[in-house]
C-alpha cells in the first residue's frame, strides 16, 4: 500500500513499503520533513513529471568506512597530490554538477530544481555537506549528502576527471566522522570499493543507535 502524505509531519512505518521500496507520495521538501525522513531511513526520489515519491528500500547498499577498499593505482593517485579536496566550499555548484551527469538507463535527472533548493536549504542549516575535488583550481569532482547522526546519506556524486569522485568518497571515509556511508542504490563502482547490501532492519538499527 502506498501512502499519500498531507500537511501533517509524519511518515508511515518503513516496513510497509512496496517491494520496490516506494512508501509514500506527496508532502513537501521542507527541511523538517526531509530530516524526519532521513532519521527513519526514507529518502525522496522522483522526477519533474511525477509527484514527490518517498522510498525506503528493503535492502540498503552501504559502505562501512573501515571496509573501504582502495586499489594500488588509487593509492598512487592519492599520493600524487593531483587533487585537492575541500568540504562545503561550493555546495550549490556540486549539486548542480551532479544534476548534469548522464545516468545509464535514465533520460533525465532526478535532481529537480525543487530538490536542488531543498538540499541547499539543508546545507545552509548545517545538515547537508559537500566534498569538492579540485585540479588546478578547477572543480573536477565531488559528492553531497545529508548527515543523520553518524550516518552519511550520500545523494549523488560526479566526476569530470579520472578518479575524482573516488577521491571525494575516500576522503569522506577517512574523516572518521561517520559509522556508515549510505549509498542507497547498488553500483558496481561502489561495490568494488567495499560497499555491500544490508537489510533495512540492520540499517535502521545503525541509524537509531547513532541518533541525534
Amino acid at each position: 500500500m502506498i501512502f499519500r502524505l498531507d500537511e501533517r509531519l509524519v511518515f508511515p512505518n518503513p516496513e510497509l513499503a512496496e517491494p520496490d521500496g516506494l512508501l509514500a507520495v506527496g508532502g513537501d521538501l521542507s527541511a523538517r520533513r526531509l530530516l524526519l525522513a532521513y532519521q527513519h531511513g526514507i529518502f525522496p526520489w522522483y522526477s519533474d513529471d511525477t509527484p514527490i515519491l518517498w522510498y525506503s528500500p528493503h535492502e540498503r547498499f552501504v559502505l562501512h568506512p573501515h571496509e573501504l577498499k582502495v586499489s594500488k593505482s588509487m593509492r598512487q593517485v592519492l599520493r600524487s597530490g593531483r587533487y585537492k579536496v575541500t568540504t562545503n566550499r561550493c555546495f550549490a555548484e556540486v549539486i548542480e554538477a551532479c544534476s548534469q551527469v548522464p545516468r545509464e538507463g535514465q533520460d533525465g535527472t532526478w535532481i529537480t530544481a525543487d530538490m536542488k533548493q531543498a538540499y541547499i536549504n539543508l546545507h545552509q542549516l548545517g545538515h547537508a555537506h559537500s566534498y569538492e575535488v579540485w585540479q588546478d583550481e578547477q572543480l573536477v569532482g565531488g559528492l553531497y549528502g545529508v548527515h543523520a547522526g553518524r550516518v552519511f546519506c550520500g545523494e549523488s556524486m560526479f566526476s569530470r576527471a579520472s578518479n575524482a569522485s573516488k577521491t571525494a568518497l575516500i576522503t569522506l571515509c577517512q574523516t572518521e566522522q561517520y559509522h556508515l556511508i549510505d549509498c542507497q542504490l547498488h553500483t558496481e563502482h561502489l561495490e568494488s570499493m567495499g560497499a555491500r547490501m544490508i537489510s533495512r532492519q540492520d540499517y535502521l538499527h545503525i541509524l537509531q543507535s547513532d541518533a541525534y
